[in-house]
């Protein structure tokens, strides 16, 4: 049986730019999407709290909060990750690329703070590296059918999942692709890390998938 997918709950944006909006319009949070193939049952992106994706879950799914086998989050922003602690029975998992750059930068956060004496720094620092501690790199194929693919600039180690089906290519693009105005217009987010990086993982992503599952919208049809 190829792999199943749901999307469990839809994210948002702290402010759309294609919607006229600025500052922080309301709580920025991913898509959240279940994949079911063979015996396992992975989650992808947990932006909600965990209280909020748990109740999701059964509304969404027969799926319950200790059935979850893996967590995969496209990128380590903290709005992708929010209810990872409700899972502490999954493997979690991230792109190796993504999991180096975010650990070398609180690392060098940490050591910054120490070396000024910021104890308030220090303490966020360190209780941000505690909060990724159980991520580990994710293999180049999580199961059967579903596969890891690279979309950095949004972060440098952004990485969507390819989801194999008989009759359709299933994309889950994290940020490389984040609404149905972004796809419309071909547009990126204005906060990439690297947006010409950004732009071409966006063209690689239209270009093979039939349907994507954006970063803060429902799937979308091509």
């Amino acid at each position: 049986m190829p792999p199943e997918y749901r999307v469990i709950s839809l994210g948002t944006l702290a402010s759309n730019t294609l919607w006229e909006e600025g500052g922080m319009t309301r709580t920025p949070h991913a898509t959240t999407t279940l994949i079911m193939a063979d015996s396992c049952r992975i989650l992808v992106n947990p932006g909600l709290p965990a209280q909020v994706l748990h109740a999701r879950l059964g509304e969404r799914t027969p799926v319950q909060p200790d059935d979850i086998t893996h967590v995969f989050m496209t990128s380590l922003a903290e709005d992708h990750r929010r209810g990872l602690a409700g899972f502490a029975r999954a493997i979690h998992l991230a792109h190796e690329p993504e999991l180096v750059h975010v650990r070398s930068k609180l690392e060098q956060a940490v050591e910054d703070a120490s070396q000024h004496a910021d104890e308030e720094t220090l303490a966020i620092c360190k209780a941000r590296l505690a909060s990724i501690a159980s991520i580990q790199p994710a293999p180049d194929q999580l199961v059967q059918g579903v596969d890891l693919f690279p979309l950095p600039g949004a972060t440098p180690g952004t990485c969507g999942l390819l989801i194999s089906q008989p009759r359709a290519t299933v994309l889950i693009t994290g940020d490389a692709v984040a609404t149905s105005e972004h796809l419309e217009q071909g547009k990126v987010l204005p906060t990439c890390e690297d947006l010409e990086q950004a732009r071409e993982s966006f063209q690689e992503a239209i270009e093979i998938a039939d349907i994507i599952i954006p970063g803060r919208d429902n799937i979308l049809i091509r």
